[in-house]
Formats: structure tokens, C-alpha cells, sequence
């Protein structure tokens, strides 16, 4: 918004008559189309997500079952990485753990969506329809990686971002004071991240709120920081949690090639030229409401954009043993750029119309290729979880996932499929993470050796030039005998037969074999 009188906008668009896409149902339309790609597969194909599920499995079961009791520990505490593994804990005695994942993670994107459109709502007083280009970063890279706490919790994040605009220009700022402290908590136990980025969105959106009063941006900055403490307290309760801990560092500071390349990939899914001339539409819509003398930008959206770009520029790329601090971030600048976009005063009906239009088409695109690209991998990893039928309950399986040597594009779905190992057998995988501090799964399975945790599951072709690669050939030549029940190969690249001997094939799948080892 140009001007100065942001809540006269919010007036004004209540005597103006709404644009169709505007309408409540079409609105219940598009949230409930967010779960469309996620409704057929049985487990959602997210990167690291059969990972999470192989924990969730311990802090379910560890105190009943003897074969998870012989690999892992795990322990509750307050740390900032829990809002799925909390809702497990909720749903799985009832539900299950796969049914419940899957119900959690197919929630996300629906309620994404409806951040989003509530965020739009209470800036502009309406829903522009620029609106909709905004919504495919609902299955942006984080989400389809599979950091599905920090996806929800941006998810939170939004309709609390919302809420504080709306509590704000209603003048009710000492009942968001109390509101927000406990909500800021709860994002933060859901993650981290969540609950920083919900601060720059508050603090930013504040400082303009009050610079619109009539105040200079110094003052505004000021009083935005202060207005915005009452979201500090999980800083105390960061600094209880990481005083012991000695694990999970943070670096990564500057890698500025990085940047750049998570730009390309906000959207990266399977099909390079389609998620790059998705970014593309997405860079046409802003360069066009510059261009065009009938949009202009909310400076709350515009500025909170700023602030978040600064944010993603600052931040390293491993906070707390999470990597991809920064590419986590960046998918909700360009998200808030977009949202920030609306109409000059009065509203062009024509030209809302073409923009609908388009705006629903870009979503929908995304939508129907974000369903077949998640449908290919799901049939393929059933498929592959064929394996798990003969491997006996609690068994000791390492799994070794072939990794291309140069630049690749389709997403590595199966990187974590070893965890399912941990689902469905109770048994040891090596794909874990143990990294203190960012979960609460520990190793008690000491023998495990180089095979303890992640990435040694992930490894390349031997002919890769890569200077002291993880190859297969190398992976092969690590296994000791008696330490292990069974070796799973998926997507390998050959290996060296010789380094195969002693080991007997019990079942073959696509691009996957499963052998069990000599006892």
C-alpha cells in the first residue's frame, strides 16, 4: 500500500464489491486443493521424511519393544524441533504412525495455503487476486525435502503473522502482548525456525504499522523491536537448552554460489525446465506489478519481503545442526513479495479478472504436476519397500542409496527410505540423525561403526571424481562380519562383485536388491 492510511485501506475494501475469487467457497476451494498431490501416495515421498518416521517408531515404542531398546535411546526435552513428533505422540496410539504422518504432513500444505490468504486479507482489507500466484510455495523445496516441523511451523507462523496484523490495527495491542507470548512458544517447540521468521514478519509489519502514524523509521524501529519482545521469551528457553549441548554447531556463514542456486530452487520438485519457468511466473508477476501503473505493493508485505531477504542473506547455511537454515527461508520472501501486490485505488475489474485467471491456472498447473511427480515416487517406493517382507524383526540392515556425481535436478527421494526399516521391522537402520541437540534420538548400537548414522547410507558411483568420495565400492569394503543382518542396495551404481562374496541375495526390485549377510 503507497499510502499512509493502511486501516483506511482495510475500510474502504469493505464497499467495494469482492472479485469472485474472493468468495468464501472458491477460498474453501483452493486450502482444501493444497492436499491434493499428497492424497493418493500411502506415505508422503518427502526426502527426509522416512527418516523422521523411523524416530517417531522409537519415541512410540522404545519402552515396549526389546529390538529398538538394543539400537536407540530417546528423551524428551524442550528443545525448538518437536511440532510433528508431538502430534505423533497425540495421534499414532489411535490412528497408527503411518496413517498418522501421513495425516500431519497432508495437512501442511492446506494450511499453508490459508496463511497465506489470511495474511493477504488482513493487509490489503481484501484478497488480491496476485493472491494466487503466491500459493504453489505451499510444496516449495523445504516442504518437498521433508522438513516437515519447520514447515509447519510456518504454517502456525502465518495465520499468527495474521493475527497480529489484525490485533494491530484494531488498536488491541496490550491483548496481542498476552496472546503472543504464549504463541511464539508454541511455534518455537515446533521449530525454530518458525518461530524466527515469525518475529521478522511481526517486527517488520510493526515498524511500518507505526511509521504510518507518523512516526520516523528510527522511532518505528525502536518501538517495532520493543512491541515484538514479547516473543522473546524462547531465547531463555534456547539458551537453557544449547548450554549443554556440544553438538549441532552452526557454520556455513557467506556461501553466497549457494544463495544463488537456492533461488533457482524454491520450487524444485522433479522436472528442472518446469520448476524453473515456475520461478520464472513468479518473477513476471513482481517485474509486472512494478510495470503496470494499476498495482502497486502493500509497503507492510514489501518491506516485511525486505526484512525476510536480509534475514536469508544473514543466516548461515547449518543453524544448530539444521542445514539449509537459508534455503528454508527464502520460498516465503518471494511468497511475501507476491502477497504484497494489489490494486491502485479503485480496484480494476477487468484487469482482477485476467489475474484471477492466470493466478489460478499457475496453481493448478502446479497442483496437477506436484500430484503425478509425488504419485511416480510413491509407486516406486512401494515397490521398493517390497524389501521389508523379508527382513525379520529387528534386524540390523544397512542401507546404501546411490547419489549422482554431478548436478542433478530430480529431488533424492530415496535417501531415507531405510528408515522404514525402523517402521515396519523395529530393527537398525543407518540413516538417522544423531546430532546433539537437533533431535532427541540417541545411538546405543556402538557397533554400528562407520554405518551409525546419516549420510553413511548415501553413497556415489566409483567412477565419480570427486576427491575422497562415499562410494559404493567403499561403503562395500567397510561392512564387518557379524555386525550386521542385511545389506540394502537402492539406485546403486555397480560395484565390484568381489566385495559382494559372502553376502546372498533374498529378493531383487526396481533399481534395488536386498542381500543378507553371513552371520
Amino acid at each position: 500500500m503507497t499510502g499512509r492510511d493502511q486501516t483506511a485501506g482495510a475500510v474502504r475494501a469493505h464497499h467495494r464489491d469482492a472479485g469472485w475469487w474472493e468468495r468464501p467457497w472458491f477460498l474453501a476451494l483452493l486450502v482444501a486443493a493444497a492436499a491434493i498431490p499428497l492424497l493418493g501416495p500411502a506415505n508422503p515421498p518427502l526426502v527426509d521424511l522416512f527418516g523422521h518416521m523411523g524416530r517417531y517408531r522409537v519415541e512410540l515404542d522404545l519402552w515396549q519393544s526389546p529390538d529398538l531398546q538394543r539400537y536407540y535411546d530417546f528423551h524428551w526435552a524442550a528443545i525448538g524441533n518437536l511440532g510433528v513428533d508431538l502430534l505423533v505422540r497425540l495421534l499414532a496410539p489411535a490412528l497408527g504412525l503411518e496413517p498418522a504422518v501421513k495425516l500431519i504432513v497432508l495437512a501442511i500444505p492446506p494450511l499453508t495455503v490459508a496463511g497465506f490468504l489470511w495474511v493477504a486479507r488482513q493487509v490489503h482489507g481484501y484478497i488480491p487476486p496476485t493472491a494466487l500466484f503466491a500459493l504453489p510455495f505451499a510444496y516449495s523445496h523445504p516442504f518437498m525435502f521433508g522438513f516437515v516441523n519447520f514447515a509447519l511451523s510456518v504454517a502456525l507462523a502465518l495465520f499468527a503473522f495474521g493475527l497480529w496484523q489484525y490485533l494491530g490495527h484494531g488498536g488491541r495491542t496490550r491483548l496481542r502482548a498476552l496472546l503472543f507470548v504464549p504463541i511464539s512458544v508454541a511455534i518455537f517447540f515446533c521449530h525454530t525456525f518458525g518461530w524466527g521468521m515469525l518475529g521478522l514478519l511481526c517486527f517488520s509489519a510493526e515498524a511500518v504499522r507505526l511509521h504510518d502514524q507518523g512516526r520516523g523509521w528510527l522511532r518505528s524501529g525502536l518501538h517495532a523491536a520493543l512491541n515484538a519482545s514479547v516473543m522473546a521469551l524462547p531465547i531463555v528457553i534456547t539458551i537453557a537448552w544449547r548450554k549443554d549441548v556440544h553438538g549441532g554447531m552452526t557454520f556455513g556463514w557467506g556461501d553466497w554460489p549457494s544463495k544463488l542456486r537456492w533461488l533457482e530452487m524454491v520450487l524444485r520438485d522433479r522436472w528442472e525446465w518446469f520448476d524453473l519457468a515456475s520461478v520464472g511466473v513468479v518473477g513476471i508477476v513482481l517485474v509486472a506489478a512494478v510495470a503496470l501503473r494499476r498495482l502497486t505493493f502493500s509497503r507492510n508485505l514489501l518491506f516485511t519481503a525486505l526484512v525476510l531477504s536480509i534475514g536469508f542473506l544473514i543466516l548461515p547455511r547449518t543453524v544448530f545442526g539444521s542445514t539449509y537454515a537459508d534455503m528454508r527461508l527464502l520460498p516465503f520472501v518471494l511468497a511475501t513479495a507476491v502477497l504484497a501486490i494489489r490494486f491502485h485505488d479503485p480496484a480494476d475489474r477487468r484487469l482482477g479478472n485476467v489475474l484471477a485467471v492466470a493466478g489460478l491456472a499457475f496453481f493448478a498447473i502446479r497442483l496437477a504436476a506436484t500430484t503425478l511427480s509425488l504419485g511416480i515416487a510413491a509407486d516406486d517406493q512401494q515397490a521398493k519397500l517390497a524389501a521389508l517382507d523379508h527382513v525379520p524383526m529387528g534386524a540390523r540392515v544397512i542401507s546404501l542409496v546411490g547419489y549422482p556425481c554431478g548436478k542433478f535436478w530430480a529431488l533424492p527421494r530415496d535417501t531415507h527410505l531405510g528408515g522404514m526399516v525402523i517402521v515396519r521391522r523395529n530393527g537398525f537402520s543407518n540413516d538417522q540423525w544423531t546430532i546433539e541437540g537437533a533431535n532427541l534420538l540417541r545411538l546405543r548400537y556402538r557397533e554400528a561403526g562407520i554405518f551409525a548414522a546419516d549420510p553413511s547410507q548415501i553413497v556415489r558411483s566409483p567412477t565419480c571424481r570427486i576427491p575422497n568420495s562415499w562410494t559404493i565400492d567403499r561403503a562395500l569394503g567397510q561392512i564387518r562380519p557379524g555386525r550386521f543382518d542385511y545389506v540394502w542396495l537402492i539406485d546403486t551404481a555397480p560395484s565390484d562383485p568381489r566385495l559382494l562374496e559372502g553376502m546372498t541375495p533374498v529378493w531383487r526390485g526396481p533399481a534395488s536388491i536386498l542381500y543378507r549377510l553371513q552371520p
